[in-house]
């Protein structure tokens, strides 16, 4: 076999994942956009771009297959292209969260405006921030890095419930913010997994790393 086609293929792999990440990336911070900005027709945007990443995912899907069928890898090339494969929905799935905080802006718009709430900007924040370098770490398959950006998602826990009982106390104390409060109840959960999507990523960038697989692990939590 030559390994300088398997190596091309490979980089063509890893290309395409760090592409779908950005896609994903820049879906989350154009819904958050949306909200902040009460612009519905950047959420629509969002919601159509959902459709470019779904097909990101499938061409993925596909060249992944090939590279197993054709070249038969092993060892850490086998464990880069099984890594890819179980990435690759992590990252739709997070994309269509974007999607769904768009819906809620939507709905929110039709709504009298309510007052900001900083949590949800930080935990985009922390978010987008997480995704960048998870997919650093991937690509730089640096096991140790990834486990860092574990670790910063406390963060966005702790934010989402402050944000949580904030809402919740709205929704009890004037129950006409009621569709809007939960709304955005909504978005701050859809941020909150988003967050743990991104700690999928990273376990997996373990794996690739290391052979360790990490998840359920509690020395890593």
């Amino acid at each position: 076999m030559d390994h300088r086609i398997i190596d091309e293929q490979l980089d063509i792999l890893r290309d395409k994942v760090l592409l779908l990440g950005g896609k994903a990336e820049a879906a989350v911070e154009r819904a958050m956009k949306s909200l902040m900005t009460r612009d519905s027709d950047l959420a629509q945007a969002v919601l159509e771009e959902d459709k470019v990443i779904n097909q990101m995912e499938l061409e993925i899907d596909r060249l992944s297959v090939e590279i197993i069928a054709l070249y038969q890898p092993a060892a850490h090339d086998l464990r880069l292209v099984i890594s890819v494969a179980k990435i690759t929905p992590v990252l739709e799935r997070l994309a269509d969260h974007a999607g769904n905080i768009a819906e809620a802006v939507l709905i929110i718009n039709t709504e009298p405006e309510l007052r900001q709430f900083p949590e949800l900007k930080i935990m985009a924040d922390a978010a987008a921030d997480m995704l960048r370098k998870a997919l650093d770490a991937f690509i730089a398959e640096d096991g140790d890095a990834a486990r860092s950006v574990i670790r910063e998602d406390k963060l966005i826990d702790a934010s989402y419930k402050k944000v949580f009982g904030d809402l919740i106390g709205m929704i009890i104390n004037d129950p006409s913010t009621t569709t809007s409060a939960a709304q955005l109840l909504f978005v701050a959960k859809h941020l909150e997994r988003i967050g743990d999507y991104v700690k999928d990523v990273c376990e997996l960038t373990v794996y690739l790393a290391e052979a360790s697989i990490i998840k359920h692990s509690p020395k890593e939590a």
